[in-house]
């Protein structure tokens, strides 16, 4: 069915669009046509749905680089279908997958059960990754090469670093060979201690095991370096520290192909938020201090942290009920992240057209998939968003199976209205 979108302020930084226009999207799911608001009307045929977006803005898709769904093997915290549903709801058009499921994504037979899950039950693009190395165990290198040819659009050993330089250098070098992204979890394994939250005055008071800076710091450096010295790209996911920043404003100043992204929770909380043993504010990497929160918020309004990620990490109710000492790591954020980055950053840090690029076009770039843009001829994955709508967060409204959230209760502005996907309208808000 085709669809006419209608009077949207359209934000479209590829096609340098920026203003009242309109679209018209073909049955076969591609802008057809656009033109400023009213030039359309007389090529809108019978049975077209009509969208009237006065009022409110019309971007390209978001593209979230970095979720866990959970399929297979932990299908009691998200599936495909829950996930890819909150993520429509939160304006997500295409995701990727991390590989650190039960079994892992080590192989095309492992990958297989994934991507079965998502033909089946996809409401949107969802894109897996596979491991670096075998099990996840950093000892012997993952078939990258099959799962490419499988369907893989990434390699991340998630959830964990790759310890040994040696190996992190060859699956560096097979990743590049094989034209797959690397996404790098920066986590020294021999710092962590046992640490639960950020190592600080909010830990002391709590009673909890802390996890230094350095933590991520060191990995980041000696990644950025070992991959300076292979001569290959690389990602850094859900940055959390200053140095962080200033490791990758360091290398692009270099011209070495160094990207980052920084999560919603990263930029919005402090450890000091935390004001009792609630592990709904534990995730890995923990919140950090004052001073690194707003690093990270100069780093993306500049653009050496030039992505927003989600690290959508849903847990079941009973584990996340137990004390921050024993609850795992993560919290949901599909659901969340657009209002979060409009209530947080739109204005002072982001306008318009850079939250566009943070949330959808960049990503598309490092993907390489011809997405984040809405000109004539591309596929038509969309958001109409208002951006002044306030609301109440309630995870209880979540399309996630995980309600695991810091934000319940938190008044912010910015609501997805509609997500299309392929020209699909995959998630409509209810009046």
């Amino acid at each position: 069915m085709s669809v006419f979108i209608k009077n949207g302020h359209l934000v479209d930084v590829e096609a340098e669009r920026d203003g009242l226009f309109d679209l018209l999207i073909n049955d076969e799911g591609k802008v057809e046509k656009v033109g400023e608001k009213g030039s359309l009307d007389g090529f809108v045929k019978e049975n077209t749905d009509i969208i009237d977006a006065t009022g409110q803005y019309v971007l390209p898709g978001f593209i979230d680089l970095h979720v866990h769904f959970r399929e297979p093997g932990g299908e009691y915290k998200e599936t495909v279908k829950t996930g890819s549903m909150a993520a429509a709801r939160g304006g997500y058009t295409t995701v990727v997958t991390m590989p650190n499921t039960k079994p892992v994504m080590d192989t095309v037979e492992h990958l297989n059960l994934q991507l079965e899950a998502i033909k089946k039950d996809a409401v949107i693009n969802v894109l897996p990754s596979g491991t670096v190395t075998m099990g996840q165990e950093g000892k012997v290198l993952s078939d990258m090469e099959g799962m490419k040819k499988a369907g893989i659009v990434a390699i991340s050993e998630d959830g964990k670093s790759v310890m040994d330089p040696e190996i992190l250098r060859k699956g560096l070098i097979e990743a590049a060979r094989l034209g797959l992204p690397f996404f790098d979890h920066c986590e020294d394994a021999d710092l962590v201690h046992g640490g639960v939250m950020n190592a600080g005055e909010k830990a002391k008071e709590l009673g909890m095991p802390g996890i230094t800076n350095e933590v991520e710091d060191s990995i980041a450096k000696r990644d950025i370096e070992i991959a300076e010295e292979v001569g290959v790209t690389i990602h850094l996911c859900h940055c959390s520290t200053r140095d962080t920043v200033k490791f990758v404003k360091a290398a692009k100043e270099k011209g070495l192909p160094v990207s980052a992204e920084v999560c919603p929770h990263h930029f919005t909380l402090t450890d000091e938020d935390i004001i009792e043993d609630d592990a709904n504010f534990k995730m890995n990497p923990p919140l950090r201090s004052r001073a690194d929160v707003e690093a990270l918020k100069e780093g993306l309004k500049s653009g050496i942290m030039g992505m927003i990620s989600t690290d959508h990490a849903p847990h079941s109710k009973e584990e996340k009920e137990k004390s921050i000492k024993n609850a795992p790591f993560g919290i949901v954020g599909l659901e969340t992240a657009f209002a979060l980055t409009v209530t947080e950053l739109l204005g002072e840090y982001l306008d318009m057209k850079t939250l566009v690029e943070r949330m959808s076009l960049t990503p598309a770039k490092l993907l390489k998939n011809g997405k984040g843009t809405l000109k004539e001829g591309s596929v038509a994955d969309l958001v109409v968003a208002d951006i002044n709508e306030e609301y109440v967060i309630d995870s209880d409204k979540f399309l996630s199976k995980g309600k695991n959230t810091p934000f319940n209760g938190k008044k912010v502005r910015g609501k997805v209205l509609y997500t299309l996907c392929g020209g699909k309208v995959v998630f409509r808000e209810e009046k």
